[in-house]
Parts: structure tokens; sequence; C-alpha cells
């Protein structure tokens, strides 16, 4: 394997409600039960930036050339092998035989030609078009041997083509992935009953099918902290990643479950709309951020389960520096830089809270501590579909609280028009370094000038790196403990 860094209520009630399931539950070892804070909006990893997406459909309904895997290693996948040029610009993959996409179609050298032209294209919606469009050319050499030749070199690029947003698609099938989903995995779509559940089911076709253990898997969909209790204790539930960490304390005492607390390279922050007067001052970002004490909203909004940050980056990644101390806690400061930046008090802003309980509860105590410092927030809560539309789609927010959990994100301040509206040259100028330096301590060097940058311009308030909690029957094996990207990997599950 390739090492990363070489080349991240009651039961009652919920029983008569839409998420209660019936026949799946009844054959425990032939299926699995998950659940989900979020519901995905559609089930093209390619066209939406929910990382939900994935959550179901990575490695279970779509495959990647190479496969992330849960200590963040890069392993084969849809590619068997591959070679890398000593400028570190060209890859020839070497592609896995006898392999069939859901209809019947084959899997070659053309459909990965066709997935990455196609996630690069002007058109593209895909988070990570930008490397796609780094690519100088795709070239399907034979049936079986693929050439790409980037534009520049990328460290992480291997680790990148085993992203979601990587995934090989089938050309015939291509514009219709999001609501029926045809790729190359063990799981195939059986149904998806809005609002309430999505259900996979074994393919038969699959060319180690053999390994897969489990027939079906059905991910439901619970946003509200105590119906997630109830689902597990109940049994309608047989693991939920990612639960609410409120949950923690009931489950550890009892034996009939297993509790995983996972790291993770998620960023939990208050994202500021950096377009939006009179937040396009960088002393006002500042005095948001000097008025935020980050261990009481760790401990508000993830009951103690994380790690304070002070940038766009977090412990344990190459090249971390700790720069908290850039934008520190501190009330009185926060006061004094919203007079000197001649903000008439009390400034009305708009919070707008997504669903996960994180944001949910850190929004409580974000708005409190503003409070004290004349900085009065309106906390709006929105449905997932709303937050995707409204504050990341068309830009309409003051503050929202996320987490953006991939690991190789800081491109997205480098990217024009996202949606926190940050424009900065001199950053866009430090990440090309980045990406374009191969070797690893000057990307490190780089790597903390990035972080401290994006600290001083008080981007956002930067938050926590957060730990997620895994709660699960106790007999189910191959539960990823550690989250380098978000997905549920069902291939490698099973009971005991």
């Amino acid at each position: 394997m390739l090492k990363r860094r070489s080349v991240l209520t009651s039961a009652a009630a919920l029983a008569s409600s839409p998420f209660a399931l019936p026949a799946i539950a009844q054959s425990r070892k032939e299926g699995i039960v998950l659940a989900m804070a979020l519901e995905p909006p559609g089930l093209d990893p390619t066209a939406g930036a929910a990382s939900a997406i994935a959550e179901i459909v990575q490695y279970n309904v779509f495959e990647t050339l190479t496969k992330i895997n849960s200590d963040g290693t890069v392993s084969p996948l849809l590619a068997e092998s591959w070679e890398v040029s000593p400028d570190l610009r060209t890859y020839t993959f070497k592609l896995r035989r006898g392999v069939k996409f859901h209809n019947g179609e084959p899997f070659n050298a053309a459909a990965v030609k066709f997935s990455f032209e196609r996630a690069g294209a002007d058109k593209s919606t895909n988070k990570d078009k930008r490397t796609f469009a780094s690519m100088d050319s795709v070239a399907a050499m034979d049936e079986h041997t693929l050439v790409i030749i980037n534009k520049e070199l990328d460290p992480d690029f291997l680790f990148l083509m085993g992203q979601a947003t990587a995934i090989i698609v089938e050309p015939k099938s291509a514009a219709t992935n999001a609501t029926a989903p045809v790729g190359t995995g063990p799981y195939k779509l059986d149904n998806w009953v809005k609002g309430s559940s999505v259900t996979l089911r074994k393919w038969d076709g699959f060319r180690n099918a053999s390994a897969i253990k489990l027939k079906r898997a059905q991910f439901r969909f619970i946003s509200d902290p105590a119906a997630q209790v109830a689902a597990l204790l109940a049994g309608d539930v047989d693991a939920f990643p990612r639960v609410t960490p409120r949950s923690v304390p009931q489950f550890k005492s009892n034996a009939k479950f297993q509790v995983l607390v996972s790291g993770s390279r998620a960023k939990t922050i208050l994202a500021i709309n950096n377009s939006k007067k009179p937040l396009t001052d960088v002393r006002v970002r500042r005095a948001i951020a000097a008025a935020i004490d980050r261990k009481a909203v760790i401990q508000g909004a993830g009951d103690g389960y994380g790690t304070p940050i002070g940038s766009h980056y977090v412990p344990g990644a190459l090249g971390y520096v700790d720069t908290t101390g850039v934008n520190p806690y501190n009330p009185e400061k926060a006061r004094a830089l919203l007079k000197e930046a001649g903000v008439a008090l009390p400034l009305e802003l708009t919070m707008t809270l997504p669903p996960p309980p994180y944001s949910r509860q850190g929004g409580e105590v974000i708005a409190a501590e503003l409070a004290k410092v004349g900085i009065n927030v309106k906390l709006q809560n929105v449905e997932w579909a709303q937050w995707l539309s409204g504050t990341y789609g068309s830009k309409n927010y003051d503050l929202t609280i996320i987490s953006h959990v991939e690991p190789f994100d800081l491109g997205n301040f480098a990217k024009p028009g996202y949606y926190w509206g940050y424009e900065s040259a001199k950053f866009s100028d430090l990440y090309n370094k980045i990406r374009t330096t191969p070797r690893e301590s000057d990307r490190a060097k780089l790597l903390g000038d990035a972080q401290r940058l994006l600290a001083e311009d008080s981007v956002h308030a930067f938050l926590y790196q957060p730990q997620w909690i895994t709660v699960a029957n106790k007999n189910i094996k191959g539960l990823w403990k550690d989250m380098p990207i978000f997905i549920n990997d069902l291939s490698s599950m099973s009971w005991g």
C-alpha cells in the first residue's frame, strides 16, 4: 500500500414513523441498517458537493482507480497498478480486467477517459473540477492502459483519484446517475424512499461477489439527536457512524454496543461571507473570531469531542502549525476591533444552521458569545437542501456553521466564486506553489505559510477539528475507526 505522503422521541414513536423498518430488520446476518444525519440531494458525487452522497455510494455503487483506506493509505482498486514519471506529471495506469458496469457495459480505458474529461469540462459541476481540468491529456492506449499527463505536478494525485469526485461512470448512463446510479461496485440501488431511506442490494455480477458478506444495506436518515439514540436503543438501526456525541455515555456502559471514537481531517468552522459588508472588513472578521471561546463551542456543539484550530487545517496533517494564537478568545479586543472598524452597534447578522447537531447546538453557543460584544445574531434553522441551494449555491447568508470534511480542501480558498467569497491573489499564488512543489519538506513550509495567511485574514472563525462517534451493534465487524474520508465501506462489513 502507498502512504498518503508519498504521492483525508422515543423508540415507540420512532417505530410508527416513516423511519420504521420492516423486512430488512428480520434477517440481520444478510443485511445491515445504517443511519445518517443528512439525506443526500442525489446519488451522483460528481454533480454535488454534499458529503452525504459519498457516504452511500462511494466504493459501494461507484468505484475509483485507487482506494483510500481508513488509515489514509492508498491501494489499487479499478487500477491494478501504476507508474509515475520522474517529474510526477505522467501517470500510467494498468486497469483491472474483466470488470463490468451494472448495465453490462465493459469497464475500460475509454470509460475512464470519458469520466475524467467529463469531470473537467466547462459545464462540469464536479466540486473537484480543477483536478480534472488540470489534466493536459487523458489517453486510452489500449483497453486496459490509461496515461494521464497533468499540466502541473500534484503530490496528492493518487489520493485524489480515490475520492468520490473521481468515480468512473458508464458513458451511456452518466446523465442519470443522480437518481439511477450505474457503477462497477458490489451494490446496486434497490430503492430510494425520499425523506426516509436508501436501500442498496448486492450485485451478483460483481467481480468478487463471493467476498461480499452483506446482501443488502439500508441507509436511514435521522437528523434529530433524540431520535438517533432511540433508533439505536430500539435495535431499528445497527450502526450510526457520526452519531450525536451526546449519545456516548448511555452506550459506553451498554454491553450490546460498541463505541468508536474516530480521528478526522474535518474542520468545523463558523463560515463568514467575505463578500458582504461589513464582513468585507478584516477587522470585523477578526472581532467575530476574538469573541468566540473555541473550548466552549467544542463542549456545546461536540460534547467535548474536538481539538481547537486556528486555520483551515488540522493537527496530524503535513505541515500543520498551531495558529490558535493568531485570533485568540478576547472579547475586549473584539469590541475594540468593531469600534476601530466604525461599526455601529448592535451589528445585526443572520446565521444559517443546517440540521446536524454540531451546527444547531454550536449556533446557540456562538450567538450568546457574539451578543456580549454587541453582535446580535438571528439564528435561522434550514434543511440541508436549503443550505445547499441558499447558503452554498446562492451565497445568501452572513454566517453559517459547517464541517468541511475533505482532507485536502485548502484549494477552496483559491477557487473563484466559492461560497464564502474570499478572493486573495496572495493565497492563490501560495496554493499554486504548494501544488507544484515536489519536495515534502518544502511543501510543509508552504502549507504553514498558507495556514498563517488564512488565520491572519480571519477568513472564518475557525473552530475545531471534530472527533466522530460511531455507535453500533457489538457484533458488526469492519467498521472504519478513523475517517480520512466520509464513507461507509460495505465491502468490509459483516456480522461476527
